[in-house]
């Protein structure tokens, strides 16, 4: 289970304190696959980063009893000056698992040729969107954060993301974000909206697809 209860963010603007997300109220159980609508800057993404753990909220508590991944290819947290592989050891030291094996699909899947022994300073944000996803599939975890994931690659990567995520892990938990809501019906068995900083939750995803309508 993961529970946020009366989650506030805020951020210091140059005209004073910004209110992105205030008294945020929600849960979610084991296996259980979850869609967030909201506009572009509505604060799905910082709500995903919040759920993580990469950033903490202004007030509020968020409470897990199950691994949550960060939010899938979110790359914040390499060190750009290492290779590839070497923030692969790294997170898998972080984690305490086992790097030498997780190494030829990492690899394989990320595509990074010869980049993935070269400094991710030198990679595009493709390449560590890619090489971000590729590591959070060897990292086993009960809740997948998924925010925006199919603009990751062109097409066909963005297949094998579907198979891996999608299929293979399909008992898992998972919280969507999107601004388009085919994802969210998809996958997901009832959604909620991002609108002005607060939450509604609805029961399905068609009521929740009609007032997000409603509101961009």
């Amino acid at each position: 289970m993961i529970q946020l209860t009366d989650i506030v963010k805020r951020y210091h603007t140059r005209q004073g304190e910004h209110t992105v997300l205030d008294r945020i109220n929600f849960q979610v159980a084991v296996g259980e696959k979850v869609g967030i609508l909201g506009r572009n800057g509505s604060g799905k993404s910082t709500l995903l980063r919040l759920i993580s753990g990469v950033e903490p909220p202004t007030s509020g508590t968020i409470t897990r009893s199950m691994s949550v991944s960060w939010p899938l290819a979110f790359g914040g947290g390499f060190q750009g000056s290492l290779t590839g592989l070497d923030n692969l050891r790294f997170i898998c030291r972080v984690y305490g698992t086992t790097t030498e094996d997780k190494i030829p699909f990492v690899e394989e899947f990320s595509e990074l040729g010869k980049y993935f022994r070269e400094p991710m300073k030198t990679y595009s944000s493709g390449m560590r969107s890619r090489l971000a996803f590729a590591i959070s599939m060897v990292i086993e975890f009960d809740c997948f954060l998924i925010d925006e994931i199919i603009s990751v690659g062109d097409a066909r990567f963005h297949d094998k993301c579907q198979q891996e995520l999608f299929e293979k892990r399909g008992d898992r938990a998972m919280i969507i974000v999107s601004h388009e809501v085919h994802n969210i019906r998809k996958h997901c068995s009832r959604a909620s909206v991002i609108h002005n900083g607060l939450f509604h939750e609805f029961s399905d995803i068609d009521t929740a697809y009609d007032f997000y309508n409603s509101k961009i």
